[in-house]
């Protein structure tokens, strides 16, 4: 990023992240959980742990990628939304599943392979948006409603992204 942007070669900085890359993917996964989990040695489940995969940390078919994709998918989506984690952060209230974590499930499926289920579950998180047409920070599934911030540009770029990307497989695969 530094070069792209003018700011010539950094080799400390790439040094640094290889070194923070492998201590991820040696320390990240947890056995039990068989996957990567929110921290090191903490088996509950956070849907950053797709990051693992959509960063380029590891590539798409690696067993490890699949596997956490799998239990995000498992634990951590309800219907139209995923959820960011499921333990209780102090926080009042209920929160729902977050758009953008949804689009990072999108981008993991069309990652992986699962193209139908890429394309589904875009579909449903467009048909949360209310009748503006604009998505919320969250939704939540049991009361069919939108929760947090409104309208959310997180939202809004994840679910861009989800439509440039599902677009350019189409015409990449036509």
């Amino acid at each position: 990023m530094v070069r792209r942007h003018g700011g010539g070669d950094r080799p400390e900085w790439a040094a640094l992240r290889d070194r923070i890359g492998h201590n991820v993917l040696e320390y990240g996964w947890h056995e039990a959980a068989g996957a990567y989990s929110v921290a090191y040695g903490d088996e509950e489940m956070d849907a950053s742990s797709l990051w693992i995969g959509l960063s380029g940390l590891l590539p798409d078919d690696d067993p490890r990628f699949l596997a956490t994709v799998l239990k995000i998918e498992a634990d951590l989506r309800s219907g139209p939304v995923v959820y960011r984690y499921h333990w209780d952060d102090g926080l009042p209230g209920r929160e729902g599943g977050f758009h953008v974590c949804t689009a990072w499930l999108v981008e993991a499926y069309l990652r992986t392979g699962r193209r139908s289920d890429a394309e589904e579950l875009f579909r449903q998180m467009v048909d949360t948006a209310g009748p503006t047409g604009l998505l919320p920070e969250q939704y939540d599934p049991l009361a069919e409603r939108g929760l947090g911030n409104h309208p959310q540009a997180y939202s809004h770029l994840g679910l861009i992204r989800c439509a440039l990307l599902l677009d350019s497989r189409v015409t990449a695969a036509a």
